[in-house]
């Protein structure tokens, strides 16, 4: 998109960029409070483990009883001072250092069956929480203390105190067991959260795009996504209609400006329908004023007959409008054929509009025209004349013209 200024006060690059970019603060939450709380369902049962072997594995239990300790303290912290950041620190900080540090107290790896291994699970959060980038520190430091850990398992072996066999095989199967299936819990959110994102993303984007559309010609709105800067395109032969209602500035002062707005709503509504039945383009309302182009900003050979019978419609609509809401509403339709110069310009409220003598033409014939007649140049007339009927009114002052031809498009 170019960096131009949207008319929601913007510029078109920020309103692509913020509605792709979800807030993670929630997500991050409920994946650090997973993990805090199946490791601390663990630590206690750690803790009673250990407990019940007797009183020289207290110390063991130690561990666990700090973690818990910290990270119901840490957390007390957060709720007061609301600083998530130093929350989130301390229990990665816990998640990594903890299981090691059990490791060495119970003796070694083959002693604790591999406790360090849920030491995983804080590299895993990091990575889930903060990032990619923020992540790597957090792995890394928990691959130096699992080569440490093997370094110096001779250490803390030599220290190891006997653990029952059936404690063993419950510490591994623990080990194995319970970080797959945090891990697993955990990806699960996180995939589920990021698939729901991903949809709700799809729908913002789709709203997004009808917005745009509501704005722009398609294949304008794809050349500014793809930053196509400066569009300005030429036209050899285009048909241009304008329309407005008769008598509407009495009609203002008459009637309540909310009924006001609502019939003018529900007739336009009518003429963008059949506008897009014809693969005609809106450019623009303005007022009671109503203004389309055929033959941009895709060219099409049959403009002028496509926007006649647009223009023969829209008298029928009316008279059927009319007769629904018991209105007495006459509209005046002024077309004219020509080049012209289509395009968007501007760096606030941009929006797609044409510039030529057709444009000035088109937009005399609707005001010198009758009420309830189209008035069509002499350029549409030549169009027109082999498939339609028309009627010469003879010549018309025109300003800026002078006097010049036109006529009545009757059918």
């Amino acid at each position: 998109m170019p960096n131009s200024t949207s008319s929601f006060g913007i510029t078109t690059r920020e309103f692509w960029h913020n509605i792709s970019k979800p807030s993670d603060s929630t997500l991050s939450k409920a994946i650090l409070a997973i993990l805090v709380f199946a490791e601390s369902l663990v630590c206690i049962f750690w803790i009673f483990t250990l407990s019940g072997l007797g009183e020289g594995y207290a110390l063991m239990a130690v561990v666990p009883y700090v973690y818990v300790i910290v990270s119901y303290v840490s957390l007390l912290v957060f709720y007061r001072s609301k600083r998530f950041e130093y929350f989130t620190f301390t229990q990665l900080v816990m998640l990594l250092v903890m299981p090691f540090f059990m490791q060495w107290a119970i003796g070694g790896y083959e002693a604790s069956s591999g406790i360090a291994i849920w030491a995983i699970l804080s590299p895993i959060g990091a990575l889930m929480i903060l990032g990619t980038r923020q992540s790597t520190p957090w792995f890394a430091l928990f691959l130096m203390l699992a080569a440490l850990s093997w370094k110096l398992n001779y250490m803390f072996a030599g220290n190891s105190l006997p653990i029952p066999a059936h404690i063993k095989d419950t510490f591994f199967l623990m080990n194995i067991i319970g970080t797959a299936c945090i891990l697993y819990a955990v990806m699960r959110y996180f995939q589920s959260q990021k698939e729901r994102t991903l949809l709700e993303l799809n729908l913002e984007q789709a709203r997004s795009e009808r917005l745009l559309l509501n704005i722009l010609p398609k294949s304008i709105a794809n050349r500014l996504k793809d930053n196509d800067m400066r569009i300005a395109d030429s036209h050899e032969s285009v048909t241009i209609l304008f329309a407005d209602i008769v008598g509407f500035t009495k009609l203002t002062s008459t009637m309540p400006p909310a009924e006001l707005v609502d019939i003018l709503s529900q007739l336009f509504s009518r003429f963008d329908r059949l506008a897009d039945q014809h693969g005609l383009e809106k450019i623009k309302t303005i007022g009671d004023g109503y203004m389309v182009v055929g033959g941009a900003p895709a060219s099409r050979d049959d403009h002028a007959t496509v926007i006649a019978q647009l223009a023969l419609q829209m008298q029928q609509e009316l008279a059927s409008f009319n007769a629904e809401t018991n209105q007495n509403l006459q509209i005046r339709i002024g077309i004219s054929s020509g080049a012209v110069v289509a395009g968007v310009i501007g760096t606030s409220k941009f929006a797609y509009d044409i510039w030529g003598d057709p444009v000035n033409m088109a937009s005399r014939m609707e005001k010198t025209g009758l009420p309830g007649t189209i008035q069509v140049s002499e350029a549409t007339y030549q169009l027109l004349k082999p498939n339609h009927t028309l009627e010469s009114r003879g010549l018309i002052e025109v300003k800026g013209k002078g006097e010049v031809n036109t006529y009545i498009l009757k059918s």
